[in-house]
């Protein structure tokens, strides 16, 4: 198994070391990095480059879907048979390498794990604390309802995956079509990657050792019903979407 790790980042100077800082910590340290840089204006890249091993790519198409996409391809024409991905404003936990590998070793395709909130960004209140799950699990929920959620092509249950915690073989990127190109404030690209997975197999799934804490940046400038709007096919968009810190 030849794993790599794709981060898609867009102006993250003040986030991207954290993350590849806690990349290097991984109990399971044979996996590969990309990050692609996805038109940034300010320090991201140089600051990629400080990380010993670390490549680092342009894409001059800007969004989620279009850096991940590229990334991800990226990794499969330099051998990667396997692919994770997570966010540059995000902190995998220790053993999430450890925990993306046992799942493809025990024959996944497509797997995701919780997600939890940072603690180092902001001083969190407990409630704070208990937010961004139950955003999540709300999302999650409500996912399992939507008509587009729903076909009988569908060879498997819907599960929520967001693009921060996901991984992916290359031969099922491949054949699924992968992430599109698309913006994240047009198109919620993990979810549509997850469907477009779904119409191909029924291996994948959930697992609780595979941790990310994200940023809980857009909660605090959204708002709690922004935040559920925004997850819910964007009822609500805000006129700046790219919160940084």
């Amino acid at each position: 198994m030849q794993l790599w790790v794709v981060i898609p980042a867009f102006n993250e100077e003040q986030s991207i070391g954290a993350t590849l800082t806690r990349l290097a910590a991984q109990t399971d340290q044979d996996f590969k990095i990309v990050v692609v840089d996805n038109a940034s204006t300010d320090g991201t890249a140089e600051i990629v480059r400080s990380f010993a091993g670390v490549q680092l790519i342009a894409e001059a198409e800007k969004g989620t879907g279009a850096a991940a996409d590229t990334g991800i391809r990226h990794a499969i024409l330099n051998g990667a048979t396997h692919i994770a991905r997570t966010d540059a404003d995000c902190l995998p936990d220790d053993g999430w390498v450890a925990a993306v590998r046992g799942a493809f070793e025990e024959g996944l395709e497509m797997v995701s794990g919780p997600l939890r909130p940072r603690t180092d960004e902001f001083k969190l209140k407990l409630w704070e604390r208990r937010l961004l799950p139950a955003v999540v699990a709300f999302a999650a929920v409500f996912g399992r309802f939507r008509p587009s959620n729903k076909d009988a092509a569908y060879l498997g249950p819907y599960v929520m995956m967001p693009g921060c915690n996901m991984a992916i073989s290359a031969a099922m990127y491949e054949k699924s079509g992968g992430f599109p190109r698309s913006r994240i404030e047009d198109l919620h690209e993990d979810r549509a990657l997850v469907n477009r997975v779904r119409r191909m197999t029924g291996a994948y799934g959930l697992r609780k050792d595979m941790i990310v804490y994200g940023s809980v940046r857009r909660l605090r400038a959204y708002g709690l019903v922004g935040t559920l709007g925004w997850y819910a096919d964007h009822r609500y968009t805000p006129e700046v979407v790219d919160i940084r810190l």
